[in-house]
């Protein structure tokens, strides 16, 4: 199983709106950088991902799981980019905020810190244990 960190502005799309999908999900849409696309492409059925409030809260909320691999974007009329569908799994228990992982000397390297414009990132599973202890999982 792969991680993944994906992220959303609460008022574009929030952890309460992916978790009100229900088990159906919902297409992953919008992503328009290259590089969160081949990251996209990556995923697998059953892989997990963080849901992360950027920019508003800067926290990471959630538990998601990729329900559907890459498929083209429907929003996207220049048939470049892609898109997968995922669907809530859990909330952490505590949300694990983007200044607690920049002071957490272990998670340094993270994408979240180090490509921290990419919507669309890798996390580590050592990474992805260290977070959701922080998170109360």
């Amino acid at each position: 199983m792969n991680y993944w960190l994906v992220k959303s502005e609460p008022s574009v799309w929030s952890w309460d709106q992916q978790v009100a999908k229900g088990a159906k999900g919902e297409a992953w849409t919008g992503v328009r950088n290259h590089s969160a696309k081949l990251f996209m492409m990556k995923m697998k059925k059953g892989d997990r991902a963080f849901f992360y409030h950027s920019n508003e809260g800067k926290e990471i909320v959630g538990i998601a799981e990729i329900i559907k691999e890459h498929y083209p974007d429907p929003t996207d009329k220049t048939g470049k980019f892609v898109c997968v569908d995922i669907k809530a799994d859990k909330p952490l228990k505590t949300p694990v905020k983007l200044d607690d992982v920049k002071k957490d000397k272990r998670l340094a390297g993270m994408a979240l810190i180090k490509l921290s414009r990419l919507s669309v990132q890798p996390v580590t599973a050592d990474e992805w244990k260290i977070v959701c202890k922080m998170g109360g999982i």
